[in-house]
């Protein structure tokens, strides 16, 4: 496995921990932007049929930025979310590398990694200018890279060792250092490839904007490492911080802050299952009993959608 530790050093050089096995030339094939963002509706009244998926109005729901910002998007199935996401990704990832010439996308753990396999299947995988990728986490458990909790092998199993992005562009944290001083290292990454001008800068919030974040939320309510109830919740002067009492195991873990999260151009929380329903009812739904968990926080500059599956939307 290989990335970019975010090692601090005086001259702000950031050290390879390791070498990816050579994927062999790769010529990357640009094709031409399509247009196809998923519509909005100004009414909560309207359900709408967009191919195989519903899309509902996103002013029914709570917990979010300003009308124009939202989109709820219901799936009949899990794969017919798993080929929207791909082709949302696909088109934010030809956008920006046009537009900026590097694409910085922040994946999270759990399901997140299977919900987005269809990027490593026609036409993405040979579509799709990896070279351009930049490639971050919005949490970590800081255990070892090859441990069975790190979100980082999750990522590499399941999607980074299927497509070319260069391993000195994958911003793994350095699992030698405590929790606290992982957090600090990820940030002080961070505040380099802003100041390289491979991470972009909110010249609205201040804090670092990236152009995609591909989230998931846990059956609790929870998002990356922000639980709810947790002080953590409420930071609001960090980049990156850490936890050390995680009330999901293990317990020692790095996670972006709020103010950074919803900096995002965009960002896209993805949740099936029913198991979940109930968490989304609590975060999104409208009765005056919805709780104010984590997930009904996220925000994102441009444009945050909600993608569920119907089992995920059952109880709306």
């Amino acid at each position: 496995m290989a990335s970019t530790s975010c090692v601090y050093s005086p001259t702000f050089l950031l050290t390879p921990s390791a070498s990816l096995k050579s994927t062999g030339a790769y010529k990357p094939l640009l094709m031409p932007q399509q247009k196809t963002r998923l519509p909005s509706y100004s009414s909560s009244k309207h359900l709408k049929t967009f191919g195989c998926v519903t899309v509902k109005a996103s002013h029914s729901l709570t917990g979010m930025a300003t009308q124009e910002k939202k989109k709820v998007v219901v799936f009949d199935t899990e794969d017919d979310l798993a080929v929207a996401l791909a082709k949302y990704t696909a088109d934010l990832s030809d956008k920006f590398t046009k537009e900026r010439g590097a694409f910085t996308v922040v994946v999270s753990g759990g399901s997140l990694i299977k919900s987005i396999r269809k990027l490593m299947e026609p036409p993405y995988l040979d579509s799709v200018n990896w070279s351009k990728w930049h490639v971050f986490w919005v949490d970590e458990r800081v255990v070892p890279k090859d441990h069975e909790d790190s979100n980082y092998k999750l990522a590499f199993d399941g999607f980074l060792s299927k497509v070319p992005i260069p391993p000195g562009q994958v911003y793994a944290i350095n699992d030698a250092l405590s929790a606290e001083g992982a957090a600090d290292d990820y940030e002080t990454c961070l505040r380099h490839l802003v100041h390289t001008n491979v991470l972009a800068l909110s010249t609205i919030s201040g804090y670092p904007k990236f152009d995609l974040e591909l989230l998931g939320m846990g059956p609790d309510g929870h998002v990356a490492s922000l639980f709810p109830g947790h002080p953590l919740v409420k930071e609001k002067e960090k980049w990156v911080t850490f936890i050390k009492d995680s009330p999901k195991p293990p317990p020692e873990r790095i996670t972006f802050t709020f103010p950074v999260i919803n900096s995002s151009a965009y960002n896209v929380l993805v949740v099936c299952g029913e198991g979940k329903a109930r968490a989304v009812q609590s975060a999104f739904g409208t009765s005056q009993n919805s709780e104010s968990l984590p997930a009904g926080m996220v925000t994102a500059e441009e444009e945050f959608a909600l993608f569920l599956d119907k089992t995920a939307a059952s109880k709306l």
